[in-house]
Parts: C-alpha cells; sequence; structure tokens
C-alpha cells in the first residue's frame, strides 16, 4: 500500500494506491496523520489507483472525516472504480462521504 500526499490548490490531497486492508492499515493510520491539521483546508481522498479497501480502511476514511467535519473541512472522494463503489453503496459510506 502506498499513500502520497499532496497540496492542491487550497486542498490537502492524499492518494491511495494498493489495497487497503487490516494488513496495510496500520501504516495508512499513519501516514493519514498529516491530515488532521486540516484547518481551513478539504480533504480529497484520491483513489483511482486503489484496487481494494478493507473495514479496517473504512474505518480511516471515517476517521478522516469525523476529525475534519469539526474543523469546518470538506472530505471528498474521487476515483472510486466500480467495485469500491459497490462496497461504499453496500456500507452506506455514499451517505457520509461527497464525491468528485
Amino acid at each position: 500500500m502506498i499513500t502520497t500526499f499532496k497540496e492542491e490548490n487550497s486542498d490537502y490531497v492524499m492518494f491511495f494506491e494498493g489495497r487497503l486492508d487490516t494488513a496495510a492499515a496500520p501504516q495508512v493510520e499513519r501516514e493519514v496523520q498529516v491530515l488532521t491539521e486540516c484547518d481551513g483546508h478539504d480533504i480529497v481522498l484520491d483513489c483511482s489507483a486503489l484496487e481494494y479497501i478493507s473495514s479496517s480502511g473504512l474505518r480511516i476514511f471515517l476517521a478522516i472525516l469525523k476529525n475534519a467535519k469539526p474543523k469546518g473541512s470538506h472530505v471528498f472522494i474521487r476515483g472510486l472504480n466500480d467495485d469500491l463503489k459497490q462496497v461504499f453503496a453496500m456500507t452506506g459510506f455514499t451517505n457520509l462521504f461527497e464525491f468528485k
């Protein structure tokens, strides 16, 4: 699992590449900590290269959202493939996140 952080315009963008499964979750949790300093910045979770997400990965996404909302930041998800869209729909995450 590879994550890459970039600042695009005024947004914080985290790119996910590979499989966000239970084995990768602890490392990814550490790497997304940079997003906790999102005051005044919206967050984009780019899943264009994400192949798979487990419940551990969904929990990380939810934690990012719960941290960002009180700070007035929005969390957007972009680049979901059809399989990931189905996972997000089945878990109700389509109702929680905004999509680009």
